[in-house]
């Protein structure tokens, strides 16, 4: 089952507006203005809470102090105007641990967080003064908690600005926008709607919209949607720069064509190097071109990879290492460092492979018939530039294309909605080729995809909590009382029997009807027995001693 084009924003789930903690006080939705704390008139008016009814919370909060005024806050800055540093304490005795982090009376590991009531009533109506916003917005969320060692909340006009523009933060400060990669070497301003002059302005030697310009190392293509998306970032920072920093805006785009020329950050999932990219148009597809190198440079080979873009300032302003996750992990897929120009000698090996000649010669063609070692067929490619004033430019294609976009801009597995409706397309796709075994495509979709899930939805739901449907509060087992122990509200599972039972009937009738092994029939087999086992009830079948037998 092949990957899907993708062109969506990375969005946290659910998606938060500041890495802000509200604990159960904001619902499940993470609500700012549900947060409400014990507010007495809140709890009359649930259904339509304003800002003067937001109450004083109790979260989990880094504890710092200023050097400055030994002010105690929670707060990165102190209201003189200094910025703070976290305290490391005891978490059993309170010690302060400023010389160490381990209690010589505890032998316990110091922290620098603890539980803290703070009044967001009046962070909340301090942030929008200090902004100059009036506005109340229904759609303001925060996190649960914070993940951080040190758990370092991001300031709350961040969020006001962020919910002001719908646009969401990511785990580590920033916004990302999530794109599929494809590779090009060359492109024509027609097909990636540029004007000439603008592509002049940006060092590109061109003169008609139908040209075949060569593509710069660095520079990307991104799609229309992603476009949108990024005016919206950047008027976030306009607003932050100018509302919060006290600085004069820097993009002040207001279509997506004002951005070109702007410089992004791309970063991989899993690395922790992100690579400057300079946008120079858009396409209509679900994806993202950009030159081999700068796919290389990320650690991605362009088999369906995925990556993520964001505005350079955005990364420079919004990121930070205090926001990171303390968990083994916690610092992939984020850019601790920055890669401002990429060395074709320092990329992935497979980048050298690519071919640059804009022909294929007749010894080519005759090795085919033969079937030669593809390495004794002499063809120039880049690893034969390395080191060379022309590592960089001067590649040839060897076929001509009406458009870089001219194929499905979204593949029939992103446009199909469930996940049989994808199953029975691609099975019937192998029934209609004579290449293909359908057989074993049908085995491998059962082996992959829905024995993994049948089996791991059975895990979970043997080991599942439960919560409360009004609170989301979660406990490990089902009360006594069967109400939520904080709050009263009705107790619920949090895995249910459809998501377990989904795909077992679909996938014995599939094994059965294409012939799969006898091996992956029992398994299913088996399976099927343990979901009955733990569903069906025993106690409407009526027993004779022939069961005991």
């Amino acid at each position: 089952m092949g990957r899907p084009e993708k062109s969506k924003a990375r969005e946290m789930k659910p998606p938060p507006h500041v890495l802000f903690p509200i604990g159960n006080a904001g619902g499940r939705d993470r609500s700012l203005r549900r947060a409400v704390g014990s507010s007495k008139a809140a709890a009359e008016s649930a259904s339509e809470i304003d800002v003067q009814y937001l109450g004083i919370i109790d979260v989990d909060v880094g504890v710092r102090r200023c050097p400055t005024c030994l002010n105690a806050t929670y707060q990165t800055r102190c209201e003189c105007g200094a910025f703070t540093e976290p305290v490391t304490f005891c978490p059993s005795c309170s010690r302060d641990l400023r010389n160490g982090t381990t209690c010589p009376k505890c032998n316990r590991q110091g922290v620098s967080h603890r539980i803290q009531s703070i009044d967001l009533r009046k962070v909340y109506q301090q942030a929008l003064i200090r902004l100059d916003e009036t506005a109340r917005f229904d759609r303001f969320k925060g996190v649960l908690g914070l993940i951080s060692k040190n758990k370092t909340p991001e300031p709350i006009e961040k969020g006001v600005l962020r919910a002001k523009h719908e646009i969401f933060v990511f785990k580590d400060g920033t916004c990302r926008y999530d794109l599929t990669d494809l590779p090009t070497t060359h492109f024509t301003p027609r097909e990636i709607s540029v004007p000439t002059s603008k592509l002049r302005d940006l060092g590109y030697d061109v003169t008609n919209d139908d040209d075949v310009v060569e593509l710069a190392p660095q520079d990307i293509i991104l799609s229309h949607d992603c476009g949108e998306w990024l005016v919206r970032v950047s008027n976030f920072i306009d607003d932050l720069l100018v509302k919060y920093y006290r600085q004069p805006p820097y993009y002040e785009a207001k279509t997506k064509e004002d951005l070109i020329g702007s410089l992004v950050i791309g970063l991989a999932p899993h690395t922790s190097a992100g690579v400057l990219g300079r946008v120079i148009g858009f396409t209509p597809a679900s994806a993202g071109f950009a030159h081999p190198f700068f796919h290389a440079s990320k650690r991605r080979n362009c088999d369906g990879d995925e990556d993520c873009v964001m505005l350079l300032l955005d990364g420079l302003l919004n990121f930070s290492l205090s926001y990171l996750p303390d968990r083994r992990g916690g610092k992939m897929d984020a850019p601790l460092v920055l890669t401002t120009r990429i060395d074709p000698k320092e990329i992935d090996a497979e980048a050298h492979n690519l071919d640059i000649i804009d022909r294929y010669p007749l010894e080519f063609y005759r090795a085919t018939l033969v079937f030669e070692d593809p390495k004794r067929v002499r063809i120039a490619t880049v690893a034969s530039r390395l080191g060379t004033d022309a590592e960089y430019t001067g590649f040839g294609f060897t076929h001509q294309s009406s458009s870089i976009s001219l194929g499905p801009l979204n593949s029939t597995y992103k446009v199909l909605e469930s996940m049989m409706d994808k199953m029975e397309t691609q099975l019937e796709l192998a029934r209609r080729i004579r290449a293909v075994d359908q057989r074993d495509v049908a085995e491998r979709v059962i082996k992959t995809h829905f024995l993994p899930d049948l089996i791991g939805n059975l895990r979970a739901f043997s080991r599942q909590k439960v919560r409360c449907v009004k609170c989301n509060y979660k406990v490990r087992r089902p009360p006594i009382s069967g109400n939520c122990p904080k709050c009263g509200g009705k107790i619920v599972l949090t895995v249910h029997e459809g998501t377990v039972t989904k795909y077992m009937a679909r996938s014995i009738q599939i094994a059965n009807e294409y012939g799969v092994s006898k091996y992956t029939r029992q398994r299913l087999m088996l399976l099927e027995m343990s979901v009955n086992s733990l569903f069906e009830s025993d106690a409407s079948k009526q027993m004779g001693l022939v069961d005991f037998m």
